[in-house]
This record gives structure tokens, sequence and C-alpha cells, in this order.
């Protein structure tokens, strides 16, 4: 490779090529796992500025001034419809523009595009078999998620409060997955260790109380079973194996799903305690704890209320209480940003239950104000004393009157 390239032609086709080396690099290997500059004023050597080491990434830094400039302005041409490029190409170009600024909105917006192709290709084959059948196969679906899921992932951890890849992973699950409820419970899983090592940023956190919002308000997911009790399966934690297996055979629909939203939000709470009691000051922590708590808040009250009025029961029963919790919380923003996730460890759900008790009384306002209690006695942190008073207003305003 040329020392430096001199003209606007050369520039292109140095681009081109390096663009095609990262894309590569990512086919050949899509385990990367650390990307970085490298420092390097001018190419020293007539070889290729992407350097791929025991799945480490290494772009040098003097190819960055010519590639920015020039992807940026291929992508902002294509979208003014003066320039075409087709799937592959744009998703190289995007590829590589996240890569090196993974907060780009262009790329993000442009990224939605080419995933709606994508989407409408693979439903092709099944059009061609149901002219009513417009959805993905599952594993279709699955891989398609879980390929863009891993770009949201590293581009998020790549750039502190990433909110374009967070939303990024909220359109792929509004659009593509339609909200999927073991997806969901699927995504609360695979994000708890990210929020657990990002304990700072709101936007991961953010993403989870969108996850929880969704469980919770899915329309699938009936809260109480007829017979008056919690309908158990699984929560965050085992949600992707034992949540619930679609028993096709009998004729049931896939989509039929039950969640144990109280044991989801009492966990959600309890790995929100251990992350404040371990990494003291951090306000991402207390907003996260204050969305999940009005979130039980809501989901209880409207539970209550449906259990009192006999004219939203069918039949004697109580499992229409689904129709209050269905459409409240499904894409309803909350005023304050945070997010924790869930899964005890050292707890089986049948545990959990009998330490519950009988009562869905959890994570009352008492038992609120007991933590607050516990935390300030022992406070030596001065952030953390004053988030923690904070929470306390907020719950005698917003939720004890």
């Amino acid at each position: 490779m040329r020392k430096m390239a001199e003209s606007e032609e050369e520039v292109d086709v140095l681009v081109q090529r390096v663009v095609k080396d990262i894309a590569n690099a990512f086919r050949r290997n899509p385990n990367i796992d650390e990307i970085g500059l490298i420092p390097c004023l001018e190419a020293r050597y007539n070889r290729s500025p992407i350097v791929f080491v025991e799945n480490k990434l290494g772009v040098e830094s003097w190819c960055v001034k010519l590639l920015l400039p020039c992807v940026h302005s291929k992508l902002v041409l294509y979208r003014q419809r003066k320039l075409w490029l087709d799937r592959d190409a744009l998703t190289d170009l995007t590829c590589t523009l996240l890569l090196l600024n993974p907060d780009f909105t262009t790329a993000w917006n442009v990224r939605r595009w080419l995933y709606q192709k994508v989407v409408q290709e693979a439903c092709l084959p099944n059009l061609r078999n149901n002219a009513n059948l417009r959805v993905l196969s599952t594993e279709q679906m699955h891989r398609i998620i879980q390929d863009e899921m891993a770009v949201c992932t590293d581009a998020a951890g790549r750039y502190p409060s990433n909110y374009n890849a967070w939303s990024h992973r909220i359109w792929i699950l509004q659009h593509v997955a339609k909200c999927n409820l073991k997806i969901l419970l699927d995504e609360l899983s695979n994000t708890k260790y990210w929020v657990s090592t990002h304990v700072s940023d709101h936007s991961g956190f953010h993403y989870r109380q969108f996850l929880l919002k969704s469980v919770a308000g899915s329309s699938r997911n009936a809260a109480i079973a007829k017979a008056g009790g919690l309908v158990r399966k699984s929560s965050s934690k085992d949600l992707s194996a034992s949540q619930s297996t679609p028993a096709k055979e009998e004729g049931a629909s896939a989509d039929t799903y039950t969640v144990d939203v109280p044991l989801m939000i009492e966990e959600e709470m309890e790995l929100c305690t251990d992350l404040i009691e371990s990494y003291p000051g951090h306000e991402a922590l207390w907003c996260h704890r204050r969305c999940v708590f009005y979130l039980w808040h809501c989901w209880n009250r409207e539970r209550l209320q449906v259990l009192s009025d006999p004219s939203k029961r069918s039949d004697g029963t109580v499992d229409n209480v689904q129709l209050a919790t269905s459409d409240s919380y499904s894409f309803q923003g909350m005023d304050v940003d945070g997010v924790a996730d869930t899964a005890k460890q050292g707890y089986t759900q049948e545990t959990k239950r009998l330490k519950r008790g009988p009562s869905l009384d959890l994570n009352s306002l008492l038992e609120e104000h007991r933590f607050i209690d516990t935390i300030l006695a022992n406070c030596t942190n001065i952030e953390q004393a004053r988030f923690a008073s904070a929470y306390r207003k907020w719950l005698d305003v917003a939720i004890g009157q």
C-alpha cells in the first residue's frame, strides 16, 4: 500500500481496500473481543493498515483521517439518493463507520434500512409457501437478531452512554422481533453482565427498563392463573430455557408464554440492591431502582383493581388480569433513566417463592424505607447518601401519598 494517497481517486481506492479488509476481518472471526487504534502517523509498509491478532483488531491511526470523511460522505450521498450502493457495500461502510465512531447516527439509520431489506428477503420463502404467512422462522429471526445485537453490544462497550446503539437495539426488538416474549426474556438475561460492569451507564439500564416494561405489559403474559395464583415458569435468569416451550404438538401457539412478573421484578430489585451496596455513589443505579419500583407499584395496583372488580373476571376466574397489564406499559417512557438485571444465582425459583410467601407485597414502601435506612446508617460516601435521601423523598411524594 502506497505511503500516502495523493489524488482523490487514489484515496477512494485506498478507502475501499481498507473497508473491505475490516469487513473481511469480522467475517473471518466474529468473536473479535477488542478493537483499538495503533499509533502510526504514516503508512510505513506496503500493507493493509488493519492488523488482526488473536481476536484483537487494530487500525493504524494514519488511515483514520482518510476513512472517516470518505465513508461518511458516501453514506450521506446515499441518503440523499445521489449515490447508489448495494447492500453489501452499505453493510461494509456502516461497519467501518461504527468501528471508528460507535455513536454515528447516520450509520445506525442506514443500518436500519438495510435490516428491513434483510427481513423482507428472509420472508420471501415463507411467502411462497403461504401467502398469508409473513413472518420469519424462529431460527432465521434469532440468527439475524443475535448478529445485530452483537454489533450493538460492541458499540455500546466502546462509547459510553451510546444511546444510538441501545435505541437501535430497541428498534430491532420492536420491528423485527415484534417484542417476542422469549426474545425479550433472553435479552434480560444476556444484558445482566453488561449493566453489572457498567454501573454508571444510564443507557444500558434504560434498555433493561424497556425490557421489563415490555415483559410486564405483554398481552401474552398472564400474571394470574385461573386458580388465582401466580403463573410460574421462569424469570429472567432461565428465561431462554424453561420460560416456556411452545406445545406445538398439541396445537398450542408458539406465543403462549407466561411469566411470574412479581418474581421478575423482585430479582431485578435484588440485583440493584447488590450493585448499590457494592458500588456506592452511582446515580444510574438509584434511577434504575426508582423505575423498577414504580413499575411494580403500577403493576400491583392494577392487579388489585382487577381482583376487586368482578366485571373484569370471566367465568369466576381472575385470568383477565392480563388485560390490566398488557397495554399500560408496553412502550410508555418513564421520566427516569435507569435499569438493572435479575437472576440471583444462589436461589431457585421455588426458594424465592417460599421466601416471599403468599403475599404479593414484595418491595413494599416500608421495605424500601428500611433499605434506605440501612444504606444511610453505614454510608461513608457523600454521593451515596445524597442519592439515598433523594430516593426517600421521591418515595414519599410519588408513592406514599
